[in-house]
């Protein structure tokens, strides 16, 4: 059991990192990104006798709050995951904390889950049509961080097994 243990919390350490590392990498390389979030809520790049076009964002200071909501999701999601690996970890001797200590990683878990399927799939695939850019579509991707995000939650909401189903 106790290796099953020890896996949730690398597992959840692991998705700290990746959102930690996304958030920082926005934060460093802000206009790469920034012109992502400039070309979705624009729509300029979507087919071009789209009816939906009257959806689109041309104010640049919406794109700049927009993309500062979206690197905020992604440092609180990764902070929280981190508080939930570290958590998760210092309770693996302790069955009824390591249960409550889940309660973090769950929480970045849907964080991340919220912002990669809502914000990007959702929003930015489905409202503003991300799908039909050649250049400016980012929905495999984000899918990818769905599921990864899922299959953790998944896993670490996974009750423990009970002590005659524990390892030797």
């Amino acid at each position: 059991m106790k290796s099953l243990l020890i896996g949730k919390a690398v597992l959840v350490g692991s998705l700290a990192i990746f959102a930690l590392l996304t958030g920082i990498n926005n934060v460093t390389d802000y206009h790469a990104n920034f012109e992502f979030v400039r070309h979705v809520l624009s729509m300029d790049s979507i087919f071009p006798n789209s009816a939906i076009r009257g959806r689109a964002i041309l104010n640049p200071a919406i794109w700049n709050l927009a993309y500062w909501a979206i690197i905020a999701c992604e440092f609180l999601a990764g902070l929280l995951l981190a508080i939930g690996c570290f958590q998760l970890a210092r309770n693996i001797g302790h069955p009824r904390r390591f249960v409550r200590a889940k309660g973090w990683a769950i929480s970045g878990c849907v964080l991340g889950f919220l912002l990669w399927f809502f914000g990007f799939i959702v929003i930015g695939g489905e409202w503003f049509a991300m799908w039909q850019s050649q250049s400016w579509n980012g929905i495999n991707s984000a899918f990818r961080f769905v599921m990864v995000i899922l299959g953790v939650l998944i896993f670490v909401a996974m009750p423990e097994p009970t002590s005659g189903e524990q390892e030797e």
